[in-house]
C-alpha cells in the first residue's frame, strides 16, 4: 500500500495530540510522518523518536523538503490564513485545522489560491465522522420523525479558561474554539440555503476577552430551525442532541440516543372543529409509540480516536483513490460566514495587550 509522507506545523496539542497521535497509531498504514515544525524545539522530539521525522522551528524551510505528500497545518487559529497560503504557493496539499479562518473573504482568498495553484485543499473537520451524529443524520433523512421542526444542539459543560485560546486576536473564543465541530453538523442537518443567523455572547467564566457562552440560532422558510449553544458556564449539560419532529422526537448524547414516534397510518383520524367541543372535553388521544434507542458500539466508544481515524482514512482514499471529498472548503466558508454574523452581532471589549 503506498503511504503518504505528511508534515505538521505544530506540535501542541492539536499538532501532536490530535494529527501526529492518529498517523501513528491509528492510520500508520497509509501515512508517515515525515516531518514535524514547532518553534519550541523540544515539543518535537516525542514525534521524532517515534518516526524518525526531520525537525524543524521554521516551516518555510520545512516546506522545502522533497519528500513531502501533505501537510497538516496545526499553526495558532490566527495564523491558519497565512500558514495555509504560504503552503499551497510552495506546490503543496494542505489540510488546515480549524478555525479555518475568522472571516468569510479570508475563506475567498484561500479558495482562489488552491484552484490557481491546483493543490488539493481542505479543513479538518473530523466531527463530521462522528457515529452519533451519522445516527442522528440518518434517522432524521429516513423521514421517521416526520418534518423536522427543531434541533438543538448542545456542546456545554463548566471550564474556566485561562490560555491563549480565550483572546480575540488569537482567532479565539468558543465560536471559534469548539464551534466549527457542532456548527458544521448542524449546517449539514440545515439543508443547502445560507441561514439567517441571531446570536447571543457572553464572556462568562474565562479570564481571556473572547466568548465563552454562545446562543445561536439558525433559521430559514422550509428548513428546520437550530438553536445552537456552547457553553463554559453549565455544571448540568443534559443532552447533546434534541430533535423535534411532526412525528415524534430525540433526545441523546455522544455515547446513547432515544427517540420515539408514531406512525401516521396508525393514528386516529382527526378532523378540525371549529364549534366548541362537547361535553368541555379537552382535545385528547391515544397514539401508538415505537420507542428505539442506540448505543455507540464498544469499538467505537473513543470517539476522538474514531472520528480522526475516519477523516484520514477519508483522505487518504481521496487522494489515492480519487473518491469524492465529504469537506469541501465552500462548506467550511458557508460555517465561517455564519461565525462572522456572529460575531458581527455582538462585538466584545478586547483586552490591551
Amino acid at each position: 500500500m503506498k503511504k503518504l509522507n505528511v508534515a505538521i506545523i505544530g506540535q501542541g496539542r492539536s499538532g501532536r495530540d490530535i494529527h501526529a497521535k492518529t498517523f501513528i497509531g491509528k492510520v500508520q498504514d497509509k501515512y508517515n510522518i515525515a516531518a514535524v515544525c514547532d518553534y519550541i524545539p523540544e515539543r518535537c522530539e516525542p514525534s521524532r523518536n517515534e518516526t524518525g521525522a526531520e525537525v524543524y522551528t521554521d516551516y518555510k524551510k520545512m516546506l522545502k523538503q522533497k519528500n513531502i505528500d501533505l501537510v497538516i497545518n496545526a499553526s495558532f487559529s490566527n495564523e491558519h490564513v497565512r500558514t495555509t497560503h504560504d503552503i499551497l504557493d510552495a506546490d503543496l496539499d494542505v489540510i488546515t485545522d480549524k478555525p479555518l479562518a475568522r472571516y468569510a473573504n479570508e475563506v475567498d482568498g484561500l479558495i482562489e489560491k488552491a484552484r490557481k495553484t491546483g493543490r488539493f485543499f481542505t479543513v479538518f473537520q473530523q466531527s463530521r465522522f462522528a457515529p452519533y451524529f451519522l445516527k442522528v443524520r440518518g434517522l432524521l433523512n429516513s423521514g421517521v420523525l416526520g418534518r423536522i421542526v427543531l434541533i438543538k444542539i448542545a456542546f456545554n459543560g463548566f471550564a474556566r479558561r485561562w490560555d491563549w485560546q480565550t483572546l480575540q486576536d488569537m482567532y479565539a473564543g468558543s465560536l471559534l474554539n469548539t464551534g466549527p465541530h457542532p456548527l458544521d453538523q448542524a449546517l449539514q442537518l440545515f439543508g443547502d440555503a445560507d441561514p439567517q443567523v441571531f446570536c447571543l455572547m457572553d464572556k462568562a467564566v474565562s479570564f481571556g476577552d473572547a466568548e465563552d457562552h454562545v446562543q445561536l440560532i439558525l433559521h430559514k422558510k422550509g428548513h428546520p430551525s437550530i438553536e445552537l449553544e456552547i457553553s463554559s458556564c453549565c455544571p448540568y449539560p443534559l443532552y447533546t442532541y434534541q430533535v423535534y419532529g411532526t412525528q415524534g422526537g430525540l433526545t441523546g448524547n455522544t455515547t446513547h440516543i432515544d427517540w420515539k414516534y408514531f406512525k401516521p397510518e396508525e393514528a386516529p383520524v382527526q378532523k378540525l372543529i371549529r364549534e366548541p367541543m362537547p361535553n368541555l372535553a379537552y382535545c385528547g388521544e391515544t397514539l401508538k409509540w415505537y420507542e428505539e434507542k442506540w448505543d455507540v458500539p464498544p469499538e467505537e466508544s473513543d470517539l476522538f480516536s474514531t472520528i480522526n481515524s475516519r477523516y484520514y482514512n477519508h483522505i487518504y482514499d481521496v487522494l489515492v483513490n480519487g473518491a469524492k471529498l465529504q469537506i469541501t472548503p465552500g462548506q467550511v466558508r458557508r460555517q465561517i460566514a455564519v461565525i462572522e454574523e456572529a460575531h458581527r452581532q455582538n462585538p466584545l471589549p478586547k483586552k490591551k495587550k
